[in-house]
C-alpha cells in the first residue's frame, strides 16, 4: 500500500471520527476503506483504541463533553436517540445527573448492555436534534418523556421551569404534547407548570 493511499484512508477516517468526538464504528472504518484485518492491526498496535465491540476511538483525539453519548449512539448502530434524563442533561435542564445513559431505540432493537437504559419508542425526526455525533430528543419531547417516567416531580418541575424561562418550550405546547400521551403524564406536566419556582 502506497503512502498516498494510507493518507487517503486516514483522511477519510478522520473526517468520520471528527464529527463523532473521535469515535467510529467498524462498519464506518470498513466504508472508509479499512478491511477487518487492517482494523485488527490498528487495534493491536494501538493506533486505534477499542472502546467496545466494533467501536473504536482515535487515541490522539481530545476529550469533549458528551463523548460517551456518541459511543452509545454507535453501539446502537445509530438507531438510538439520547432521551429522558440524559437528554435533559444535554440541554442543561434541571439538575439531573443520570448514572446510566438513557437511549430511545426502535421497538425491534435487541441489543442490551450495562450502563444504558433502553426506552422502546420511535422518535419522529421533528422530535430529535443532531448534536455533534448523536441525536438527542428535543427539549419538548425530553420533558414529556421524563414526566411519563419515574423522575421525581420536583426535578421535572425544575426542568420545565428552566425550559420555559429559556424559551425552549411554551406551556401551551407542553400541555398539548403531554395530553396526547396519557392522563398520568398530562397530570405530572400540569403539576410541574403550577409548581412555584
Amino acid at each position: 500500500m502506497t503512502t498516498q493511499i494510507r493518507k487517503d484512508l486516514r483522511r477519510r477516517l478522520v473526517a468520520i471520527a471528527g464529527s463523532q468526538a473521535g469515535y467510529f464504528s467498524a462498519g464506518q472504518a470498513l466504508g472508509a476503506g479499512y478491511s477487518y484485518p487492517a482494523q485488527r492491526y490498528h487495534a493491536v498496535h494501538q493506533n486505534w483504541l477499542r472502546v467496545g465491540r466494533g467501536i473504536f476511538r482515535l487515541p490522539e483525539w481530545p476529550s469533549s463533553a458528551h463523548e460517551d453519548l456518541v459511543r452509545w449512539t454507535l453501539w446502537s448502530r445509530r438507531e438510538g436517540v439520547i432521551s429522558h434524563e440524559s437528554a435533559l442533561a444535554v440541554h442543561g435542564l434541571g439538575d439531573v445527573n443520570p448514572e446510566r445513559v438513557h437511549l430511545s431505540v426502535p421497538p425491534g432493537f435487541r441489543a442490551k448492555a450495562e450502563g444504558v437504559v433502553l426506552h422502546r419508542a420511535v422518535v419522529p425526526s421533528a422530535e430529535k436534534e443532531d448534536h455533534s455525533g448523536f441525536w438527542v430528543t428535543t427539549p419538548l419531547r425530553s420533558l414529556v418523556d421524563v414526566a411519563s417516567g419515574s423522575l421525581d416531580l420536583d426535578q421535572v418541575a425544575t426542568a420545565v421551569a428552566e425550559a420555559l424561562h429559556r424559551g425552549l418550550v411554551s406551556a401551551r405546547r407542553l400541555r398539548a404534547r403531554a395530553d396526547a400521551m396519557d392522563p398520568r403524564t398530562a397530570l405530572r406536566i400540569e403539576r410541574s407548570l403550577t409548581t412555584p419556582d
